[in-house]
């Protein structure tokens, strides 16, 4: 299990939100790509890049700021937020993003999904964000009718094998991620898993890797880098020294 930086771009700054909420948000940076370095250098092999934007909006308009990062950065990068077109999905595909993480259009549109799995293969995940046990899109501001485990049944039926499983209650409140709605994500099938909210120590993160033989095969962490609660280069050497009783790797490693 690896650790993933978050980068959320909002009119360019690097900021992060509580909850998601557009109108609660600190900018800890005003320069992305030196942000991106300072996960590079503390040992990060991804990134996670959000463009709030496109998830609030519905346009990636971030995404040439988005492709400086891939190329300065030298990692693998995951773009998220916005990607709701044939279009900005084919642009974030060349601009060199690893993967590419769809999340509104999971929820409304399977077969935009199925057509992407089709043509990008395992560059394509799917973001599951849920709160209160139902999924939520459009920057988290629409509520579906869909619950985690119904979602993860479709879109691994689609041909995607990857997901990304985000507690909205949790996210950016450090208050620990939620064990059981990944527990219940990962019941429905043969799922590569990356969590993400609430992640506020590197007891979390051990956590996290204990689920490692059941299909977790990263974390995204965001306030607790940017608020110094976890050191990257350190959290990093202690999962690499963590080995959980009867884990096996994941059948398709992030790198």
């Amino acid at each position: 299990m690896i650790i993933i930086p978050a980068i959320d771009l909002l009119d360019g700054k690097v900021v992060r939100l509580i909850q998601g909420r557009r109108d609660d948000v600190t900018v800890y940076s005003n320069d992305p790509l030196a942000t991106a370095k300072r996960w590079v250098d503390a040992g990060a092999t991804w990134l996670h890049v959000v463009d709030l934007n496109g998830a609030f909006d519905g346009t990636y308009i971030n995404l040439p700021i988005a492709e400086r990062i891939i190329k300065a950065s030298g990692i693998k990068v995951e773009l998220s937020g916005g990607i709701r077109t044939a279009e900005t999905l084919s642009r974030a595909v060349a601009a060199g993003a690893s993967r590419v993480i769809l999340g509104t259009k999971a929820c409304e549109d399977p077969e935009f999904v199925r057509t992407a799995a089709t043509q990008y293969g395992r560059t394509i995940a799917v973001a599951i964000d849920a709160k209160a046990g139902q999924v939520v899109s459009r920057g988290w501001v629409s509520s579906t009718a869909l619950t985690p485990a119904s979602l993860a049944q479709s879109v691994l039926g689609l041909g995607v094998t990857t997901i990304i499983c985000t507690d909205v209650s949790r996210d950016g409140m450090l208050q620990g991620p939620n064990l059981s709605l990944l527990s219940e994500v990962l019941d429905v099938g043969s799922v590569e898993l990356i969590a993400s909210g609430g992640i506020s120590s590197v007891a979390d993160l051990q956590k996290l890797k204990s689920l490692e033989s059941r299909g977790v095969i990263g974390a995204i962490v965001g306030k607790a880098l940017y608020e110094g609660a976890i050191d990257l280069r350190e959290a990093i050497r202690l999962l690499s020294t963590q080995h959980t009783a009867h884990s096996t790797p994941p059948p398709h490693p992030l790198h």
